[in-house]
């Protein structure tokens, strides 16, 4: 049972920035004891496939340091990654690109790093909510502290987890609720009322359709939270 909060609410949130002074967008994104740091780079390249294309890139790499997790974890052999990690940077990545219009980003390529410094659930929500203000961040600043029109199609982009946990939905799970969950569900969204990606998965037995309606329910309930703390972060620092 949850003794620190109602299952309707979420941990407590905050984005330090400029946790790296020499990234032109770098986010240090706590959820609760989550701990996620987000560099974001510009660079005036593409990849082999955009070549000749005048369109941009959004990219994502994900690691975790050897000790975020309660058990020291080794190193990933980069460049070759795979599983989970190769699936939550594909997921950091797919999310981040759908709000830019790569078009008008123009043949360039940013790399969101996300490095996970402390580990208690939700990493991945973490690195895409913190993600989007680093992002947004550097794209201000690269382009001379204002936004080519028509590149942002939202002004805030988060993510948020839920999952179904002893007869119960709960909202931004940690560590423990998160690996005693019968269902796992992220939701990433945008400010607009655009979801993006729903990722639910059941992890035992076959669940009702109305585990997951009640889930995605929730998960789109708890987003409004995060978009007001983005929206303060760009409005305190006049980020267009």
């Amino acid at each position: 049972m949850r003794t620190d909060r109602q299952d309707t609410q979420s941990r407590p949130i905050s984005f330090e920035l400029d946790y790296i002074p020499h990234a032109p967008g770098s986010v240090l994104a706590r959820f609760g004891s989550t701990a996620v740091l987000c560099n974001v780079c510009i660079e005036e390249t593409v990849p082999k496939h955009l070549i000749g294309t005048q369109k941009g890139w959004i990219t994502a790499e994900y690691a975790m340091l050897p000790q975020a997790g309660l058990r020291r974890s080794p190193r990933d052999g980069r460049p070759t990654v795979k599983g989970r990690v190769h699936e939550i940077q594909r997921l950091i990545g797919r999310s981040l690109r759908a709000g830019l219009d790569l078009n008008v980003l123009g043949p360039r390529t940013i790399t969101v790093d996300c490095d996970v410094l402390c580990a208690d659930g939700g990493t991945r929500t973490a690195s895409i909510t913190g993600g989007w203000i680093a992002l947004r961040m550097a794209v201000w600043r690269f382009f001379d502290h204002r936004v080519p029109p028509g590149l942002i199609s939202a002004e805030c982009l988060a993510a948020i987890s839920a999952g179904w946990v002893d007869g119960r939905c709960l909202l931004d799970l940690d560590y423990h609720e998160d690996s005693a969950a019968d269902v796992d569900l992220n939701l990433v969204g945008t400010d607009q009322g655009g979801w993006i990606e729903i990722q639910g998965t059941s992890e035992s037995k076959p669940q009702h359709a109305s585990v997951f309606q009640d889930l995605i329910r929730l998960a789109a309930e708890g987003l409004p939270r995060l978009f007001a703390k983005q929206r303060e972060i760009f409005e305190r620092g006049r980020i267009g």
